[in-house]
């Protein structure tokens, strides 16, 4: 007995310890992919660049994220988990280095490209290869590791980024990713396991062609619409060739064996809710980042210091809600826990749009804390339930499917934060968004996550009880 508890023990540190190199690599990129926005405006003036041009920069990035990661499944079953999520990293390094010596818009575009391609294999590589360590009463644990990197690193990445373009060098925005990579190639290297990988099939090379056409196009639209950064015709011909390309891809996946982003998972209703739930969720959660700080700024009149004090409230938050998350899933269950929590996340986002110059800054800090706390939960479920009842041999078909679809909805979010803020400054007659624009904005997105809500219900009341350890409650006779 004695034996097997230690036996059990030390593959939970194992599991751990998984969970923290993947949080470390996840938490990487979410900073870097916020931090940047910042420096843009300084880059543009280094480069001699008009500073409408440099969204490219963003653009790049995430195009290449679209087309790469639908192909992450396959390489981690070809290569395996550990070696691939250890190569992504390492290219993921060398083109932070590379955008760090960029000296014009054209070779930053480039090294964006092949960080990029480092970061689409990196998060999803990265969580198949937690969930081939973690047992299945452990993943939860796992994934609540996971969960904050993504609620704190875009919180982080605003004031970060300012302060390092204020007192260092807009070089040091990408050079401060080297020491945590080379941390996170040795930390790999040495700890992450060796898994059972499974000889997948032959790549399915016109399902990579057409997800990846569908994906950069329908990417590429929702990062100009609204902006004037090209011409209206060709957000249309982005959007319609998106649409088309996805057609084809869907017919495609229909008659091949093994298609490259396999639909047939959505036969699981915990990976449906998952995925139709957080999906609509993301779209909400993911404008805050973009929306919270420039409303402190423009319309409040902020410092970026000041600015980046208060929004670090939500990321507080995520840090309070780790170690309750585990308790209140296996007291609740994950159904009802996500159906209550659904609805507190919303009403506490809709509260943003109360915010006004002259509240109670304790009252700010209070709903920002507060909606970080029951967000990350809400992450923390959501990404855990996913996997519930995907068996093994498809486990790395589905963290490609739900990675592709996750990055979707966090760029509509931004997509979606600013085309309303936009719309909105055009009926008030506003030249730039003021509190009622902002107020608008957060009452849209609170709405998309209020959509959540109903998603809960397709789940059984009693999904997932076997990971959370939840064991119904039985009335007295």
């Amino acid at each position: 007995m004695d034996i097997a508890d230690d036996e059990r023990r030390k593959h939970q540190r194992q599991t751990r310890l998984t969970a923290l190199i993947v949080a470390c690599a996840l938490f990487m990129q979410n900073l870097d992919g916020t931090v940047i926005a910042t420096a843009l405006p300084t880059m543009a003036r280094d480069f001699g660049s008009d500073p409408v041009r440099m969204n490219i920069a963003l653009t790049s990035y995430l195009l290449s994220l679209a087309v790469f990661i639908p192909a992450s499944g396959w390489m981690a079953d070809r290569y395996g988990s550990r070696q691939v999520f250890r190569a992504s990293i390492i290219v993921f390094t060398i083109g932070s280095i590379l955008c760090g010596r960029a000296t014009s818009l054209e070779f930053l575009v480039f090294a964006r490209i092949l960080q990029g391609v480092g970061g689409a294999m990196m998060v999803p590589v990265g969580r198949l290869l937690l969930l081939r360590t973690a047992a299945k009463s452990e993943v939860l644990d796992a994934m609540a590791w996971l969960s904050m990197p993504a609620l704190i690193g875009p919180i982080l990445g605003p004031p970060l980024g300012g302060f390092i373009v204020s007192y260092v060098s807009w070089r040091w925005v990408f050079d401060i990713n080297v020491p945590i990579g080379l941390l996170g190639i040795v930390l790999v290297t040495r700890y992450a396991p060796k898994t059972d990988d499974v000889r997948p099939a032959k790549l399915d090379g016109w399902g990579l062609l057409w997800s990846g056409l569908c994906l950069a196009f329908l990417m590429g639209a929702s990062e100009t619409v609204g902006r004037g950064l090209v011409p209206p015709w060709v957000q249309a011909v982005l959007l319609g060739g998106g649409t088309l390309f996805g057609i084809f891809y869907w017919r495609h996946a229909r008659r091949h064996p093994a298609p490259l982003l396999d639909f047939t998972l959505f036969r699981y209703p915990t990976f449906l809710v998952s995925v139709l739930g957080g999906s609509v969720f993301r779209l909400g959660v993911g404008a805050i980042p973009f929306l919270l700080p420039l409303m402190m700024q423009i319309a409040f009149g902020y410092s970026p210091a000041k600015s980046g004090m208060i929004t670090f409230a939500s990321a507080a938050g995520a840090i309070l809600m780790k170690p309750a998350a585990m308790r209140m899933l296996r007291r609740f269950g994950y159904r009802d826990t996500m159906l209550i929590n659904s609805v507190l996340t919303s009403l506490l986002l809709l509260a943003c749009a109360t915010f006004r110059i002259d509240t109670p800054l304790w009252w700010i800090y209070a709903i920002l804390l507060l909606g970080g706390f029951f967000r990350s939960l809400q992450f923390t479920a959501y990404n855990s339930v996913a996997y519930a009842e995907v068996p093994r041999e498809q486990m790395s078909a589905s963290t490609a499917l739900y990675a592709t679809i996750q990055q979707i909805s966090l760029t509509l979010g931004v997509t979606v934060g600013a085309a309303v803020l936009e719309a909105s400054m055009h009926i008030t007659g506003h030249g730039a968004p003021g509190v009622e624009d902002f107020s608008t904005a957060f009452l849209v997105i609170g709405s998309a996550c209020v959509a959540a809500i109903p998603t809960t219900l397709l789940m059984a009341r009693n999904a997932a009880d076997d990971m959370s350890g939840h064991v119904p409650h039985k009335p007295r006779p």
